[in-house]
């Protein structure tokens, strides 16, 4: 479906509704006008063509209840249609000269709000020649007292000018409300078209920061090998030398995973999995990393936990967070709740919090490095959460709590 279809079956159905509006008032001037003002009308011919327009507006109608899009094309025939048929109840009641012939401005109006210029330029030209040709071809009004037929005039183009104005103020209105709403959706998707282009180039970064790193940790490993095995070290030396192991070994795995993203695998080979059974796993291999960080993890006992979607930018984010909050110096609480709809997960520290430029911008940019764990780790966890149609909100509550809620596929 087009963006240009999509307005079109929007403008039709605004139309829709002006037209019973339209059709309402059409049929009570032919009842009313008769017996009130003593204005002799050809009923039956005008309520036929009432009839008709009436038929088509409810096609239209039953249409748009089964159809969402619409192409420009026919919202050109409806507003054809529209001045057809005006000019054919112009003719039966006065043609011209009868002060309702200013009711082939609207669909003048709607055509130049939401039809392209040449289809515009059709439908002007088609109005100009139906109020031309109703000054030459018409069944006259016999009304005897030219004074009466004078104040008679002039009230149909007073009450004529209150409802063109009325449609138009009321069309113009609810056309102005949808552009505005068009453009804030197209600024968000332009944003987040922005935020994965710098993933995308920060993804490329990171593979070539991983080659180049796998030399020196190689070098590192072998010479903390060799270091184990010497007699002449103590035991205090000795364990600090296999936890140094332990995070050389870790670093290979991070960079083997990098290389494998950019290489064979794909970013975005989102799985399925258990929410607990990951959140646990995920936060079992950062405590690896950070082994002198105290952090619990706290997960609901009694419903089961849904399933999520997750790839491994996912994971990567959470790990961000994780890191910020432990870069404050403070303990990290990682809090997971769930429903049937979302999956919520809140990592807390008892740090300063954040600062207001940061919860301003929750990771929509990246800040300087210097910022106090709240830069580009915070960045690329707001683009990988929001990416799986998740969300990213920042506050402080004795101290700084980072809220992820991602979508649940289903429950187990």
């Amino acid at each position: 479906m087009t963006i240009k279809s999509t307005e079109s079956s929007v403008t039709l159905r605004r139309l829709v509704i002006l037209r019973w509006w339209l059709l309402a008032g059409e049929v009570t001037a032919i009842l009313l006008v008769p017996p009130l003002l003593d204005v002799p009308l050809p009923g039956l011919p005008m309520l036929v063509v009432v009839s008709l327009q009436a038929l088509a507006n409810l096609l239209v109608a039953r249409r748009l209840s089964h159809r969402n899009a619409f192409s420009e094309g026919e919202l050109f025939v409806q507003l054809v249609l529209d001045i057809v048929a005006l000019s054919v109840l112009m003719f039966l009641s006065g043609g011209a000269a009868n002060p309702l012939i200013s009711l082939l401005l609207p669909p003048v109006a709607i055509a130049a709000l939401a039809l392209p210029a040449r289809l515009v330029a059709i439908i002007a030209g088609l109005a100009v020649l139906a109020y031309s040709l109703l000054n030459l071809f018409y069944l006259p009004l016999p009304i005897a007292d030219v004074e009466r037929a004078a104040r008679l005039h002039l009230t149909g183009m007073w009450f004529t000018f209150v409802v063109s104005v009325t449609m138009l103020a009321w069309f113009v209105v609810r056309m102005t409300a949808s552009i505005r709403q068009r453009d804030v959706e197209l600024a968000a998707v332009r944003e987040q078209a922005l935020r994965d282009e710098r993933v995308i180039a920060l993804g490329a970064v990171a593979a070539g920061a991983a080659h180049e790193l796998s030399t020196p940790l190689a070098t590192m490993a072998i010479v903390a090998g060799e270091l184990e095995h010497d007699a002449k070290l103590g035991e205090a030396a000795r364990a600090d030398i296999t936890l140094l192991l332990k995070q050389i070994g870790a670093c290979k795995a991070i960079i083997s995973g990098l290389a494998r993203q950019a290489g064979a695998e794909r970013l975005d080979s989102a799985a399925a999995v258990q929410a607990d059974r990951w959140l646990a796993g995920v936060h079992r291999r950062w405590l690896e990393l950070r082994p002198h960080v105290l952090s619990d993890l706290q997960l609901p006992s009694r419903e089961p936990a849904p399933m999520i979607i997750t790839d491994t930018t996912l994971e990567q984010g959470l790990l961000n967070l994780f890191n910020n909050a432990a870069d404050t110096g403070s303990d990290v609480n990682v809090l997971a709740a769930w429903d049937e709809q979302w999956l919520t997960i809140d990592v807390r520290d008892s740090g300063p919090g954040f600062a207001p430029s940061v919860l301003e911008q929750a990771g929509r940019v990246s800040f300087p490095v210097h910022e106090g764990g709240s830069g580009i780790g915070l960045f690329l966890a707001h683009a990988a959460i929001t990416r799986l149609g998740g969300q990213l909100t920042l506050h402080n509550e004795g101290g700084g709590v980072a809220r992820i809620r991602l979508p649940a596929k289903a429950s187990t």
